[in-house]
């Protein structure tokens, strides 16, 4: 098979690969299909990375965080209506999603599909941006994890003793994002399987504390009648239409499910990542986005005057909700520690996806320092140099916290349009493949497959006929409305306050990777390096 692109470290590898007996296991095969050594050790099966996947997600715990957006711009119908479009949208672009990772099951995932996918002429490029579009959105995200899990620690103080309000300071919140960034640094670094193990105790904790919340909620407070949830729709943005501010209320529900993809960044730590990655999205997905309807619904209906909520806490009105309801400050305090414990959990995991695309970027050497960051530790096979980047990085966007917590939310915003956009890039090169039949069964003759220069094989999971290509078409309009909203501001009439920072932040982050691109990084990245090629005949991926 003709490659277009051998690199001279990915020459000497394959030699001594050749060397060597044939693949001893499956999943080496399949990422040297792929032309990657394995390096990572793989130290999760299905229900661990089936946490992970939950974890990460927290869609009932985000959906309460972003709260205050939803209600401002729909209100408390629009918030339930636009939760169900972004649950389905989310469902599309998973399944897009599941359908690259099965054929491509790396670390590097957008970039490596766009990669793969892209017409030669324009791969190296394409594949070049999206990386940087991924790690924008994923650095981004473990930011606003940090500064989301910091600030609702204030926001308990806040309610266990009120008189903080008068002393609390932007520098608090920061201090304690501080802790949370490193407390998930340890986590991350101390031993290889510990995060496994970690998540899989989170899993538990996420599910029994939907129940310790959503009954008290649900069983101790007045209720509103359903007009009032259901058929209540709200503008305070002062938008020139109802539906005009309903699309852009919608945002604060498109964060409840953003990171649900972190799966597909630890793939090659994963036993059988074929099939067990798309697997693990779409059933995290079920399950997130159902305990995040619910307690979306009985949220609402228990809300009772949420003037009174916001004037005691702004920016978590949800845990006044909760005492009002309960009418405990303790019990409060309780429900609302669940959801702080697990926003730490999602930042964690958030940590180790980052790092892992920084790593594999690396490996292909598409960003400054290279050398550094693609080196893993012997002792633990975790991408140490990386894991300590993404967490420097995100201290460092922190600052910004303490001159201006309104600058900090381009931060938040950032992390929707990164990911958006490097998934729209991937998966409308998909449906350009899919409906021009680039793309062939899979075959135990195929030596490398779906990198830079081989042909397109599908993987043990895929939607077929006419029903990939619809779900392709929706999930790539889909990403383009919230790529496209994701950088407006929440009112009609802007301030420096109400301003969107998102699209400073994200035209910064392209400007600089362009000037790098052309000083710098065309001469050395050429999409990703073929290390390994295996033995004809090697196993395939099963079910």
């Amino acid at each position: 098979m003709e490659l277009n692109y051998l690199s001279k470290e990915g020459a000497r590898t394959s030699a001594f690969v050749a060397s060597r007996s044939a693949p001893s296991s499956r999943d080496d095969a399949t990422l040297a299909r792929l032309g990657k050594k394995p390096v990572l050790k793989r130290n999760f099966g299905f229900m661990a990375i089936l946490g992970f996947s939950c974890t990460v997600l927290i869609t009932w715990e985000g959906s309460l965080i972003g709260f205050i957006s939803g209600l401002q711009n729909g209100g408390p119908s629009g918030i339930i209506y636009g939760y169900l479009v972004v649950w389905v949208g989310t469902l599309s672009v998973f399944a897009t999603l599941s359908e690259l990772v099965s054929m491509a099951p790396t670390s590097g995932g957008q970039y490596h599909w766009v990669s793969m996918l892209a017409p030669p002429s324009s791969r190296k490029f394409f594949g070049y941006i999206t990386g940087w579009l991924e790690i924008t959105g994923w650095q981004s995200l473990v930011a606003s994890g940090g500064y989301v899990t910091g600030t609702m620690i204030q926001g308990i103080i806040l309610l266990t003793h009120p008189d903080y309000g008068n002393n609390m300071q932007n520098w608090h919140g920061t201090l304690l994002f501080w802790g949370v960034v490193l407390l998930s640094y340890g986590i991350n670094t101390a031993v290889g399987s510990l995060l496994a193990k970690f998540e899989g105790l989170f899993l538990v904790i996420h599910l029994l504390g939907f129940f310790a919340t959503i009954f008290p909620l649900a069983l101790l407070s007045e209720h509103s009648d359903s007009q009032a949830v259901f058929n209540s729709f709200l503008n305070l943005g002062g938008w020139q239409t109802q539906g005009l501010a309903f699309c852009i209320g919608v945002l604060g529900n498109v964060f409840a499910f953003l990171g649900g993809d972190a799966a597909i960044h630890m793939s090659e730590e994963i036993r059988n990542a074929a099939v067990v990655v798309p697997r693990s999205l779409l059933t995290g997905l079920l399950i997130n986005g159902t305990l995040g309807l619910g307690m979306l619904i009985a949220t609402l209906y228990c809300m009772g005057d949420i003037d009174q909520a916001l004037a005691e806490n702004p920016h978590y009105p949800f845990m006044a909700i909760f005492r009002n309801a309960t009418g405990s400050t303790a019990g409060a305090a309780v429900m609302s520690a669940i959801v702080v414990v697990m926003a730490f959990s999602a930042t964690t995991g958030c940590l180790a996806s980052t790092s892992r695309v920084y790593w594999a970027f690396a490996r292909d050497k598409g960003l400054p320092g290279w050398r550094i960051l693609k080196k893993v530790s012997p002792r633990t096979s975790i991408p140490i140099y990386s894991v300590i980047t993404t967490a420097v990085i995100a201290i460092i966007l922190s600052l910004v916290n303490i001159g201006d917590a309104t600058a900090f939310n381009g931060v938040i915003s950032i992390s929707t349009a990164g990911l958006f956009g490097s998934y729209l890039v991937a998966a409308s090169l998909l449906l350009y493949r899919r409906v021009t039949g680039g793309i062939r069964i899979a075959t135990d003759d195929d030596v490398l497959t779906n990198t830079v220069g081989t042909s397109l094989t599908w993987g043990p999971w895929r939607l077929r006929g006419s029903l990939g290509i619809a779900n392709n078409i929706f999930s790539c309009m889909y990403l383009v409305f919230i790529f496209f909203f994701s950088f407006w501001p929440p009112s009609l009439e802007v301030t420096p306050q109400t301003m969107n920072y998102a699209i400073l932040v994200f035209g910064t982050v392209i400007l600089f990777s362009m000037l790098y691109y052309a000083v710098w990084a065309r001469k050395v990245y050429n999409g990703p390096i073929i290390e390994a090629v295996p033995y004809a005949g090697s196993p395939s991926p099963g079910i």
